[in-house]
């Protein structure tokens, strides 16, 4: 598979790693169109701090249980103004931090930049993906080829889904060589084998269309290349539309007819060889090894076989839902119109995304309360949309939204709270969320533990670093030390902030929980090699066995 590679690729591929790990500190909620201090826990977050920090932050809570993932990133136009930050201790790198990105003449490192600012973020955003999960990224011409090149590389190329091309409705009357108006929305799995076909007809399809019935007829005869002509034995009890008949023996029509075909009550009463090229070959044929009992096509219809009144085979497909989407969007909204509404909130944002698309492309993913993330959150849009299909299907996913600016405060949170509230003459879609700042790193300079995050956070990232779970609190009859049990591990971090702790025979004496093995995290170890090893202990010393991620 072809790669990319650009200035400081190299310096980048592993940023990710390097990137320091901050708690979450929360600021406030707003529960129901009321301020309050307290979390109220309702899972939706809005987090305000550079995405890349945050993006880790989320890992220990959130890593592979995000089903729905869509991102809004710079187009790299040059006219947004946007500056490559992030901390790279390289010199080839350290020589574009604080630089504003230019033009493509002004700046000829600007793709450069754009893919080492891109790669570490994607690169978190994978492994925050669950395993049937799906990332939106929104571009346009100026990175979409370097894009794909590095969501084939991260996500796998096998994984890619399509391109989706959104028509951007709007004023185009002003007059240019060829007129720009469209952009791409690239769209990966994290499997593409567990990607559930989506429940959902494209908007633009009329109400009227057999995509809407509950059940579709289609012939399977079907001639061509690609469907060379074979023979099928309709065994007797065949199915037909036919009551009481006959089908004469026929080569003028396909299927052919090798021999007389009798039914009777709807059912074939005797053997016949039909020969045809054939769409659904194989699903006929285990249509007939079922005893005549629905099987399922690929996309999980239950689907019969039957001969019809001209003697063609026909398939029949039963779905409770029906299901139509293609690459090509249109009648969707634009960002001049989304800009408009935002005023009317009392919201000043350039260049927001339509919701009605947002809300369309989150609809793609079935199920009843999955999250849905955006990296790049700008306004808000995408919370907005999580809260109005929210109300509009009675289901309950959640949002997560990062915004780096200063103006989420008074732009992307105050838009959701109008959302929950209600403006205007627009009803509210009632929910809560809760704020959060990026806060203190888990460690400091020489790798001490930064005791400033406080117990709490620490617990919960080593317990993370050891399971790759998240440390649920419940309580149990174990000492205070006790982390959790997993995978018959038992976990301990005895630590105390204000004093040297011990892993000896008395601290073993107030563990209560029975497990295969056990790791222990203290500042001292005074137990012998040969009793762990008997007993299956593994000794981890605070703070240099903790790992860094």
């Amino acid at each position: 598979m072809p790669t990319l590679h650009w200035i400081g690729k190299d310096k980048v591929i592993n940023h990710h790693l390097d990137v320091p790990f901050k708690v979450l500190e929360h600021s406030c909620g707003f529960d129901n169109g009321t301020p309050t201090e307290q979390e109220t826990n309702c899972g939706n977050r809005i987090i305000h701090g550079d995405n890349l920090e945050a993006l880790k932050a989320l890992l220990p809570e959130y890593e592979g249980r995000i089903k729905c993932i869509y991102i809004d990133p710079p187009y790299n136009t040059g006219n947004e103004g946007w500056k490559y930050n992030d901390s790279v201790n390289d010199p080839k790198i350290k020589k574009w931090l604080g630089e504003t990105v230019g033009k493509e003449g002004d700046d000829l490192t600007r793709h450069d930049k754009w893919l080492c600012m891109m790669y570490p973020r994607l690169k978190l955003l994978y492994k925050l993906l669950s395993k049937e999960g799906i990332i939106f990224i929104s571009i346009d011409d100026n990175e979409y080829q370097n894009l794909k090149y590095i969501c084939d590389e991260i996500f796998g190329r096998q994984n890619f889904i399509t391109n989706f091309t959104w028509r951007t409705d709007g004023n185009f009357d002003n007059q240019a060589k060829i007129k720009i108006n469209h952009e791409y929305i690239l769209c990966y799995s994290k499997d593409s084998g567990l990607f559930e076909h989506p429940k959902v007809v494209d908007p633009n399809i009329p109400e009227g269309s057999k995509l809407f019935k509950t059940e579709i007829r289609n012939t399977v005869v079907k001639n061509g290349p690609k469907n060379p002509i074979s023979e099928i034995l309709l065994p007797i009890g065949f199915p037909s539309d036919i009551e009481n008949g006959v089908i004469q023996k026929r080569t003028i029509a396909w299927p052919h007819y090798k021999n007389e075909a009798s039914i009777t009550n709807f059912k074939l009463k005797n053997e016949v060889i039909v020969e045809s090229g054939w769409s659904s070959k194989g699903i006929l044929e285990d249509f007939i090894k079922s005893g005549f009992k629905p099987v399922k096509d690929s996309k999980g219809q239950d689907t019969t076989f039957v001969i019809s009144k001209s003697g063609a085979i026909e398939n029949i497909k039963s779905r409770a839902e029906a299901s139509h989407v293609v690459s090509s969007l249109y009648n969707m909204g634009s960002t001049q119109n989304m800009s408009a509404d935002l005023k009317k909130m009392g919201v000043d944002f350039d260049y927001p995304k339509s919701l009605t698309l947002i809300q369309y492309l989150i609809s793609i993913i079935n199920g009843e309360d999955f999250i849905v993330l955006d990296s790049f959150a700008g306004s808000g849009t995408t919370a907005h949309a999580v809260l109005n299909l929210n109300q509009i299907d009675g289901r309950n996913r959640k949002f997560i939204i990062i915004e780096m600016m200063d103006y989420v405060d008074k732009i992307t949170s105050e838009r959701v709270k109008h959302v929950i509230k209600g403006f205007g003459t627009t009803e509210g879609t009632g929910g809560s969320f809760d704020f959060y700042q990026l806060g203190q790193p888990m460690f400091l300079e020489a790798g001490k533990l930064n005791e400033l995050v406080g117990v709490e956070k620490i617990r919960q990232y080593v317990y993370y670093t050891e399971t790759k779970t998240p440390l649920t609190p419940t309580k149990h009859k174990d000492n205070k030390h006790f982390l959790g049990k997993h995978n018959d591990t038992a976990y301990y971090f005895h630590y105390e902030q204000d004093e040297i702790t011990t892993l000896d025979h008395a601290f073993l004496a107030t563990m209560k929980t029975k497990a295969e093995a056990y790791v222990i995290y203290a500042d001292n170890c005074l137990l012998t090699k040969d009793f762990m090893t008997k007993h299956n202990i593994i000794f981890k010393k605070i703070p240099r066995d903790i790992t860094r991620f």
